[in-house]
């Protein structure tokens, strides 16, 4: 596995290794004590989570707040996403940055997102699922959001924002600077 900080060093991008033949393909796609030796990060995984989405459909902004907070070990299993991670620690030098890697089924590559970081993803291929890995429950009371399409953080999402395909919750999130809860 190859472990690469991204311009937010808090967020690593991982490379796994696949080994393939002409039976197809393995992947490790986790590993605990490679991921806490290796990147110091102790965290304790406690859910999958995997979804289904057509293109354009688009996931996020979200977090949840504390003692709810999720990090979390994104992939893509088929198809082909553009995946953001958004820095809302109020205290941090990268406040309201963010990452965007591309996630495919064919290059296996994964997001880590630490607490204090919102997410979302849309769809760049005809349809993608999506799987990930969370260390906190979800709790809808602790759940929080940041508008995709806030101006002053300018999110390229690489598709007309009038094809997206969202939910009325992400529809309806505030923009960074007029959010009410975020990590201190």
């Amino acid at each position: 596995m190859k472990f690469t900080p991204q311009s937010i060093p808090d967020l690593i991008l991982i490379e796994p290794t696949i080994h393939g033949d002409n039976r197809g393909y393995f992947v490790e796609s986790f590993r605990q004590d490679i991921f806490e030796n290796l990147l110091g990060f102790k965290v304790n995984f406690i859910q999958d989570n995997e979804s289904k989405s057509t293109k354009g459909v688009l996931r996020g902004l979200h977090y949840q707040l504390p003692p709810y907070a999720q990090a979390k070990l994104v992939r893509v299993i088929d198809g082909n996403v553009l995946d953001i991670a958004l820095d809302v620690r109020k205290s941090s030098p990268t406040f309201g940055q963010h990452v965007v890697v591309e996630l495919t089924g064919e290059n296996k590559h994964q997001l880590f997102i630490p607490h204090g970081f919102a997410h979302g993803f849309v769809v760049l291929s005809k349809s993608a699922i999506f799987s990930y890995k969370v260390d906190n429950y979800y709790a809808p009371e602790f759940d929080r959001g940041i508008a995709f399409d806030d101006k002053n953080l300018s999110i390229n999402w690489q598709l007309p924002l009038d094809i997206l395909k969202l939910s009325d919750k992400d529809k309806n999130h505030p923009t960074l600077a007029n959010a009410r809860d975020l990590f201190d």
